[in-house]
C-alpha cells in the first residue's frame, strides 16, 4: 500500500495545516446536512454541508489536488470547521491509501485544497471529504481522480471544454462529459463563468428560462467573485463533471472581465465606480485560486502566473497558458477604431490599425512566459514526448470573414435582422482579421511562438476555446509552412456566430472556404471535444448537445479529425470518413 500522506489542508494563507496522519476509522454515514442548536457547542458548526461538490485537478505522477467547499451554519460566523479527506483505491471506498485532516476557514471562503502526495503513477483513485459538527459527521459526495503515467505510450483521453454562461442555458455539455468513462483529464480553456450582472450578456434568455446571475450586479469585489463561483458550482451537471476526472484549468477573460489584458479590460470602467483594475484583477485571481482545483503558483511567482506544464507518460506534454493577465498588451479592437467611421475613411484607418497590430513589441504571453514556453517545448521534445500540447484560450489560426456580399444571396442579406451581423457586411469585403482579441491581433507574438516550436522540433497540438464555435485547423506560419494543428471546441452555453445569422446553413463552409488554415467550422452547436492522443496519432471527436435552453437534452457525434505523426513533424488534419 502507498504511504499514508502527511500533507494537510491548504488554509487561509495558502500554507499547509498538517495534522498527524492516521488511517480512516469507520465513520458513520450521514446526510449532507446536519443541524443542531447554536447553543450546543459555541465555536464549532451546528451544521454544515457540501453544496458545491468535490473536484480534483493538476494531476502529476505522484500527486493531485483535491478540492471542496464547506457551507457553514450562518449562526456560527468565522468558525473553523474541522474537515478530513480520504483517498481510496476503489469506488466502494474500502481500500484507503491516504487520510488527513485540517480546517476550513472563513479567510479562504471555507474552500479546501489538498495537495495529496505519495500516490502511484497512472492510477485511478476515489476520494471524499468529511466535516465534523456537534451532531456528528457530514460526508461529501465522492469523486474520481487519476495520476499521470510517468513513462510509456498509453493513450491519453481529454475532454476539452470552454465558455459556460449561466443565463444562456443549462449545462448539458458538462453532463455529457460526466457520462464519458476513462478520461485522463478534463481541460477547461476558460470562461468558466461570466462576470456580467442580470442585465448583461445573456440576460434575456436567462430571464426566460429562470437562470439569472448571482450576485445580480456585475462582479467586481472579492466577495462578488466568490459568490459567482459558488453559483456556478451549485449546478449538478458541473458538479458531476468535476467529480468524474481531474481538471486542467486556465482562465480566459470573463473570469476577470471581458477582453482583459495585463493593465485593464474592455469591461472595466473606473469612471463607472468600478475601482482600480489591479484591485479587481487580484480579487478575481484570489477567488479563482480558492474555488478551482488548481495548484497555486510557486513561491516567488506572481499570483497571476498560472501557466504550467503536465506530462502524460511519453505521449504528451500539456502546457497550460495564460494569455490574459500575465503579459498581454493593451487591447486593439475594430470596435474602437473603425466603428461608426465614415465608410470612405475606413480603409485608411484599417491600414493604420493593422500597422499598430503588427508592432513586434506587442505580446500575448509576455516575455517571461514566452521564454518559459520555449524552454518547456524543448524539454518535452528532448525527454521523448511525442506531442506538445498547448491549452490555449484564443484562436491561433488566421481567421477572416467570408465576403458576405459574394457568399450570401440578396434574400439572405435582407433576412439578417441582427445589427451586429449587418454591420459586418461591408467589413467582410476588406479581407482583414476578424478578431483582434485573438492571436490575429498579435501576429509577431504568434510568429515567435511558431519559431519556438520549430526550434524545439515540437509536434504542436493546440486546444482552443473562446469562440463558441467548433474548429479544425491546420496551422501555418507566415511562410505558409505547417506549424501544427488546432482543435477549437465549441461552448457549454454561450452562442456562436451562427446563432445570430439567419437562414445561412452553409456558414461554416463559407468560413473554411475563405480561410486556408480552416479545414472545418461548426458555428451552430454547443458542445465539447474528446481528444485522444496516442503514440502515432491524435484524434479529435467533436460532440454536440441539443437545445441548451430546455432542461432535457440529447447528444451526438458531430465530426472527427486526425493528424498522424511523421518522423519529424505531423500531417495536416484529415476528416475521418472522407
Amino acid at each position: 500500500m502507498p504511504k499514508l500522506t502527511r500533507r494537510g489542508l491548504i488554509g487561509s494563507t495558502g500554507g499547509l495545516l498538517g495534522l498527524a496522519a492516521c488511517s480512516e476509522d469507520s465513520l458513520p454515514a450521514s446526510d449532507r446536512r446536519i443541524t443542531v442548536s447554536a447553543d450546543d457547542r459555541p465555536g464549532y458548526p451546528g451544521s454544515c454541508s457540501f453544496d458545491h461538490g468535490v473536484a480534483s485537478g493538476d494531476p502529476l505522477s505522484d500527486r493531485v489536488i483535491l478540492w471542496t467547499h464547506v457551507t457553514p451554519d450562518q449562526a456560527f460566523p468565522d468558525v473553523s470547521i474541522p474537515v478530513s479527506y480520504g483517498v481510496f483505491k476503489d469506488k466502494a471506498m474500502t481500500q484507503p491509501v491516504a487520510y488527513n485532516q485540517g480546517f476550513a476557514l472563513a479567510a479562504r471562503d471555507y474552500t479546501i485544497k489538498v495537495d495529496v502526495d505519495g500516490l502511484e503513477p497512472g492510477t485511478e483513485y476515489f476520494f471524499r471529504f468529511e466535516a465534523k459538527t456537534v451532531a456528528g459527521s457530514v460526508r461529501s459526495l465522492h469523486g474520481r481522480t487519476k495520476t499521470t503515467h510517468l513513462r510509456g505510450d498509453a493513450p491519453v483521453r481529454f475532454a476539452i471544454v470552454s465558455c459556460a454562461n449561466w443565463p444562456f442555458g443549462f449545462f448539458h455539455v458538462y453532463d455529457d462529459i460526466a457520462k464519458t468513462t476513462d478520461l485522463d483529464a478534463i481541460i477547461h480553456l476558460g470562461d468558466y463563468y461570466y462576470e456580467y450582472g442580470i442585465g448583461g450578456y445573456g440576460a434575456t434568455v436567462g430571464q426566460a428560462i429562470g437562470r439569472t446571475h448571482e450576485p445580480p450586479l456585475e462582479i467586481i469585489t472579492l466577495g462578488d467573485y466568490r459568490l459567482r463561483h459558488a453559483q456556478y458550482k451549485s449546478d449538478p451537471a458541473l458538479q458531476a463533471a468535476h467529480a468524474a476526472a481531474p481538471w486542467l484549468c486556465t482562465w480566459d477573460d470573463h473570469e476577470s472581465a471581458n477582453n482583459s489584458y495585463r493593465t485593464g479590460a474592455q469591461n472595466h470602467n473606473p469612471e463607472a465606480n468600478e475601482g482600480n483594475w489591479s484591485d479587481r484583477k487580484q480579487a478575481a485571481i484570489q477567488a479563482y485560486l480558492e474555488w478551482m482545483p488548481v495548484r497555486d503558483p510557486e513561491p516567488g511567482r506572481a499570483r497571476e502566473s498560472i501557466y504550467r506544464r503536465f506530462d502524460f507518460g511519453d505521449v504528451a506534454s500539456v502546457m497550460c497558458l495564460d494569455s490574459r493577465l500575465t503579459g498581454r498588451s493593451d487591447e486593439i479592437s475594430w470596435a474602437g477604431t473603425i466603428a461608426g467611421l465614415d465608410p470612405a475613411l475606413v480603409p485608411d484607418k484599417a491600414a493604420e490599425t493593422m500597422a499598430e497590430v503588427a508592432d513586434p513589441t506587442r505580446t500575448m504571453l509576455g516575455a517571461v512566459q514566452e521564454a518559459w514556453l520555449g524552454t518547456q517545448l524543448a524539454e518535452s521534445v528532448q525527454s521523448g514526448k511525442t506531442w506538445q500540447v498547448l491549452a490555449n484560450q484564443v484562436m491561433l489560426a488566421r481567421v477572416k470573414l467570408p465576403d458576405f456580399h459574394q457568399t450570401l444571396t440578396p434574400q439572405q442579406i435582407s433576412a439578417q435582422d441582427n445589427q451586429r451581423v449587418r454591420g459586418l457586411f461591408d467589413f467582410s469585403q476588406l479581407g482583414l482579421p476578424t478578431n483582434l482579441d485573438a492571436w490575429d491581433g498579435f501576429p509577431a507574438a504568434r510568429d515567435r511562438l511558431y519559431d519556438s516550436a520549430k526550434t524545439a522540433g515540437a509536434r504542436l497540438i493546440t486546444l482552443t476555446g473562446d469562440t463558441h464555435t467548433a474548429w479544425a485547423n491546420t496551422l501555418r506560419d507566415s511562410n505558409g509552412q505547417q506549424s501544427g494543428v488546432e482543435f477549437g471546441c465549441s461552448s457549454v452555453t454561450s452562442p456562436g456566430f451562427g446563432a445570430y445569422v439567419q437562414d445561412v446553413d452553409d456558414l461554416g463552409d463559407q468560413f473554411s472556404d475563405a480561410n486556408p488554415e480552416i479545414d472545418w467550422n461548426d458555428p451552430m452547436n454547443s458542445g465539447w471535444t474528446l481528444v485522444t492522443l496516442a503514440k502515432d496519432e491524435v484524434k479529435a471527436d467533436y460532440r454536440k448537445v441539443s437545445d441548451v435552453k430546455i432542461p432535457t437534452y440529447s447528444a451526438a457525434d458531430l465530426a472527427s479529425f486526425v493528424t498522424q505523426r511523421t518522423e519529424t513533424s505531423l500531417t495536416p488534419l484529415a476528416r475521418v470518413g472522407d
